[in-house]
């Protein structure tokens, strides 16, 4: 099969290079977290379950359509598809949305503390990470904790005693924030350990995030 007989051959193949990436930038462990892009109002692509990112191929990237029904691929979807589902169906212009496992930000997650704004780049995810409230993995309970934690807001939340998912225009998108999480939780947690770290206040990181924004027009 070649890449032109593969439907979305483009979208599928960056959810096998952004998979491996989770291992290479330390964002999860093993076959840990998931990664998805909506294709278009009724359809998404998302990691299959189960496969270790390494061997994953675009044509084992389940398309499935939002009611959660697989139209597309062999290999089951993520066992976390309803959490997925659900952020696409609240939050319309959402393209892209990775559940990770990162050690960092996780911690935060493990004690029930949202990350606040130490470092300016916790601008790409809002004025802090909210934490959502905790529920069983891969159920629909899940996927509405964590629409709530994020509102219209946020660009992240924190997975209570989970992990942490990211939402944002694109897969690429979301793929960055996942990395500034990690990296202000992880600059957050070394602060503490020395001081108290200074919190900017909410209107610079609105700010902030407006002039991020600007730069890609």
């Amino acid at each position: 099969m070649t890449a032109q007989d593969i439907p979305h051959y483009e979208t599928r193949n960056a959810i096998c290079e952004y998979g491996r990436s989770l291992l290479d930038d330390d964002l999860t462990t093993g076959t840990g977290g998931n990664l998805s892009a909506r294709l278009d109002e009724n359809h998404i692509a998302i990691s299959p379950s189960g496969i270790p990112y390494g061997e994953i191929e675009p044509e084992d990237v389940p398309i499935v359509h939002t009611d959660g029904t697989v139209v597309e691929g062999d290999v089951d979807p993520s066992t976390e598809l309803p959490m997925h589902l659900a952020v696409y169906r609240e939050r319309p212009a959402v393209g892209g949305v990775v559940h990770t496992h990162s050690p960092y930000a996780t911690t935060f997650a493990s004690l029930g503390e949202a990350i606040p704004a130490s470092h300016y780049l916790l601008s790409f995810t809002g004025t802090e990470v909210p934490v959502a409230e905790y529920e069983t993995h891969a159920t629909e309970r899940l996927g509405e904790a964590a629409v709530d934690a994020l509102g219209e807001s946020f660009n992240a939340t924190l997975l209570r005693n989970h992990g942490v998912l990211t939402a944002d225009e694109s897969l690429d998108d979301a793929y960055t924030v996942a990395l500034m999480v990690e990296y202000c939780a992880r600059i957050h947690h070394q602060a503490r350990a020395i001081g108290e770290p200074e919190i900017l206040p909410d209107e610079e990181i609105d700010r902030l995030a407006d002039k991020l924004d600007s730069y890609g027009q």
